[in-house]
Order: C-alpha cells, then sequence, then structure tokens
C-alpha cells in the first residue's frame, strides 16, 4: 500500500469506537429526556418528587437522597405531612407514611 492508503486505513479504524461512543452518548440522553431517569444512575429528584406528588397532592417541603433511596416529605393540601419512600434506581414506592 502506499502512504495515503495507509493513512485512510488508520483513520478508518479510529473513527469506529468514537462513531460507536457518540451514538451510545445519543442513545443514553435520549432516554434521559424520555423517561426522566438514567439506566445507570437512576431517577432524577424531580421525577421523585413527581411519583410522590401522585400519592399525596401537596407541596414537597424536602427531599434527601441516602444509598439508593429518595424521601421526600410531602405537605398535604389537608395540612398533614407525609413522608414517601422511592427507589432511586427505579422510581418505584417503597413506603408511605
Amino acid at each position: 500500500m502506499n502512504r495515503w492508503q495507509e493513512i485512510l486505513v488508520i483513520v478508518m479504524l479510529m473513527t469506529g469506537p468514537i462513531t460507536q461512543a457518540m451514538a451510545d452518548w445519543q442513545s443514553s440522553a435520549s432516554y434521559y429526556y424520555r423517561t426522566g431517569s438514567n439506566p445507570l444512575t437512576g431517577i432524577t429528584e424531580q421525577k421523585a418528587i413527581m411519583i410522590a406528588q401522585q400519592h399525596f397532592k401537596g407541596r414537597a417541603l424536602s427531599i434527601n437522597h441516602d444509598d439508593n433511596t429518595y424521601r421526600i416529605k410531602i405537605l398535604s393540601n389537608k395540612g398533614t405531612v407525609h413522608t414517601i419512600l422511592i427507589n432511586a434506581t427505579d422510581g418505584s414506592v417503597i413506603s408511605t407514611h
């Protein structure tokens, strides 16, 4: 092969992994914007609050993230405070108090 062909082969070999990495990033980004969660890190605080407010209508007072759980306190429209535990990975409700 002449020098230009060698350079072309090297460039083609280098662009394959870069193209795959960009496709993976785009797929992760579109998943995040569609679902509000990242498959690697779980749901966002905003998504956890939305899930908690589906169980108790009211205003979020606080949110804490420990280990793999969000603890959200909601002041309901009736004036009572409720604590909701939500799985930070998949958004499932663990318990309500």
